[in-house]
């Protein structure tokens, strides 16, 4: 029996194979051919009004829990102040409800997010105004400088343009994260969100002696001193070593500056040690102005301002959509013959 399952495996294993190989012809031709289209195509801005999402999950709740008289009462005042506000509306046509941009930004080493940043922000600032703000709620340990620095120089934008800037953390905005964070008006943090870090980091390994044990010669020719300091193959010299040590120092003085500049309320012997602390933490070494988690502020921010969720999202082409099905086909079609093989056995 366990035999007959074992082949059974194997043919589907083997009818998935083809299935792939088809797949992957069509994926390449619908490539080819998307590759062809306007390159304006990338993508689009999508708006969601955070409002009444916030309306929808309060009427839910309160139909489940609210009696009938009560809840009938409870859409009766509701039709009573949504009547009254059109009223107030029509008497002063040129006010309006402060708007809240609410932007993402879940970053990577290479803060590979900054290009779809960039685009949200340019499409707020086409429309925001001086009584407006934007929240961005940014979750990220930090990574490459000059990635995380134009990430940050992107947020100056919303600031040049007086608009208010918030930065929420829920997790983390450590190093390039702060980096980022610093820039806002408000920073709002979590209680144990982790912040801070403010510092430089840099490291790798090197293969010379293993090279040398193997008579490999490894040669670099530059023109300038210091066109290279450290390498991974070649022989690093104290002087390259200690060029390498300065230029790290030398760029967590600008990231001091940066951050002081912004903040120079901080003390920053204190805080730029490279150390990171959590949101409570943070409050009282004034590294953020408020404990609290995003949903909480947007929540409460959605009793007297209209929200908008704002994010570039880039369209994908046949090739992309065929290649996520060919991996959930792939997923499912390897469960199933191991499925099959284990005999029923418990899996994990």
């Amino acid at each position: 029996m366990v035999e007959f399952f074992v082949e059974y495996g194997l043919f589907l294993a083997k009818a998935v194979t083809v299935i792939i190989g088809i797949l992957i012809v069509i994926a390449a031709g619908a490539a080819a051919a998307s590759s062809q289209k306007n390159t304006s195509e990338k993508g689009d801005i999508v708006i969601t009004p955070l409002n009444e999402f916030y309306d929808d999950l309060q009427d839910a709740i309160k139909e489940t829990v609210l009696s009938k008289d009560a809840l009938k009462e409870e859409k009766k005042q509701k039709k009573k102040a949504e009547k009254a506000n059109k009223d107030k509306k029509k008497q002063a046509a040129e006010t309006r409800k402060k708007r809240i941009y609410v932007l993402d930004f879940d970053g990577d080493i290479q803060a590979s997010g900054v290009d779809n940043l960039t685009r949200e922000i340019t499409a707020v600032l086409t429309v925001a105004e001086a009584q407006d703000e934007v929240v961005l709620r940014l979750e990220s340990p930090g990574g490459q400088v000059h990635s995380y620095g134009l990430a940050a120089s992107q947020l100056q934008r919303i600031r040049a343009h007086n608009i208010e800037l918030t930065v929420s953390v829920d997790k983390v905005a450590a190093s390039g994260g702060y980096m980022m964070a610093c820039v806002a008006n408000t920073i709002v943090a979590a209680p144990f969100a982790i912040l801070g870090s403010i510092g430089v980091v840099a490291e790798l390994p090197n293969f010379n002696r293993a090279l040398k044990k193997y008579d490999v010669d490894y040669d670099i020719y530059t023109a300038g001193e210091f066109k290279r300091t450290v390498t991974m193959l070649g022989e690093n010299t104290a002087e390259g070593k200690q060029k390498f040590i300065e230029e790290i120092e030398e760029t967590h003085v600008l990231f001091k500056d940066m951050v002081h500049k912004q903040r120079p309320q901080l003390e920053m012997s204190t805080v730029a040690t490279g150390e990171h602390w959590y949101g409570t933490q943070c409050l009282d070494l004034g590294l953020v102005d408020k404990i609290s988690t995003s949903e909480d502020y947007l929540f409460a921010a959605s009793k007297s301002s209209e929200l908008f969720e704002v994010s570039y999202e880039e369209k994908k082409t046949m090739a992309d959509r065929l290649g996520f099905a060919m991996e959930a086909a792939l997923e499912r079609s390897v469960s199933r013959v191991l499925g099959l093989v284990s005999g029923g056995r418990p899996k994990v």
